[in-house]
């Protein structure tokens, strides 16, 4: 029988092979989304579940900056449930699932093709129904993962969604950053210190806040969700704007923050609110750039791309603080690779 964790560790391992393989093919899938993708959509929506719904929600951030038009994610039941007939002409449909075999996205991509969009799928899968519902694939080539939770999927999955808005308008994303973004990963892969001495201060916690903003948001939440499947931490993730507004009352000694920034506009408000919070008695976990960040990041690399070394420090807490926690990452309790929903 395999150690607790190898299969999360060494699906982590992978990413950094994983992820170059995308930048090398960035030309070729940018060029072959373009045909799909113009003229440019009136707007757009994404469907995904579990980590994947993560990944859209930072898909919602870069493709709305590219277009310039709304981008909205999905309410699934509203199709399949509840059978709402949309009307989606003009609009760009983005289906997203690891294994592309999750029946429910794969339906409701089929259904706003119906409804007149353009269908974008990511997924490991070319041959996978997801695939076979859209007009166009990105396809992520992590391979199948040994754990239970994502990891080099979805790290894949935030490339993919920073391509298709390459591929849709300006991004500002230089090829030299690009480039760097594999070896920032293998060097962050390289240094588990920092998230083993985080772990260590969360070993006792009853519950965690991870809080973000803007570009990030995607990890506090994906953070959050990783510390509930992997360790069994009940962690929730919130907008640093949304815990100001009530959440921020039950903050306090027996409620750590994980505060998740990376270099750009909303990293003030980040650090202000951590701040403020650990002053008041709260004990904070930084993940920046920051000098005095516990988990630090590469401040080099612009704020869209650090949501992937981000997410890779966010699975080396989870995975940390399980095996402190006595809990096997791999294999969590009630849960399977693919969860089928209606």
């Amino acid at each position: 029988m395999s150690r607790a964790g190898a299969g999360m560790a060494a699906d982590m391992a992978a990413q950094p092979a994983t992820l170059a393989a995308l930048v090398d093919a960035r030309a070729r899938i940018v060029g072959s989304l373009r045909s799909t993708l113009r003229p440019p959509p009136a707007g757009a929506v994404i469907v995904g579940r579990g980590s994947s719904d993560y990944a859209a929600v930072f898909g919602r951030y870069a493709l709305e900056a590219a277009i310039g038009r709304p981008v909205a994610l999905a309410a699934p039941s509203l199709t399949t449930l509840y059978d709402v007939e949309l009307d989606l002409r003009g609009w760009l449909a983005v289906g997203v699932s690891q294994s592309g075999r999750t029946p429910e996205v794969a339906a409701v991509l089929s259904a706003y093709a119906d409804a007149g969009a353009r269908t974008v799928a990511i997924t490991n899968e070319r041959e996978s129904p997801l695939a076979r519902a859209a007009d166009a694939v990105v396809e992520l080539g992590a391979g199948v993962e040994a754990a239970v939770p994502a990891t080099k999927t979805f790290t894949a999955e935030l490339v993919a969604f920073a391509l298709i808005a390459e591929a849709l308008g300006r991004t500002g994303l230089m090829a030299s950053a690009w480039s760097a973004l594999p070896d920032a990963v293998a060097r962050l892969l390289a240094d588990p210190e920092p998230a083993e001495l985080a772990a260590a201060r969360l070993a006792d916690a009853a519950g965690l806040a991870c809080v973000a903003r803007g570009h990030l948001l995607c990890i506090a939440l994906e953070a959050a969700f990783k510390l509930r499947e992997a360790a069994g931490l009940r962690a929730e993730g919130w907008s640093a704007a949304d815990f100001r507004h009530g959440p921020v009352t039950v903050a306090g000694a027996d409620l750590p923050l994980l505060a998740v920034s990376a270099a750009g506009p909303a990293a003030a408000d980040v650090a202000e609110l951590a701040d403020r919070l650990e002053r008041t008695g709260t004990p904070v976990l930084r993940l920046s750039p920051s000098a005095i960040a516990d988990l630090p990041l590469d401040p080099s690399l612009p704020e869209p791309l650090a949501t992937v070394p981000a997410a890779v420090r966010a699975q080396q807490l989870a995975l940390a603080l399980a095996l402190r926690r006595g809990v096997n990452p791999d294999r969590p309790p009630g849960l399977s690779k693919v969860t089928p929903t209606a």
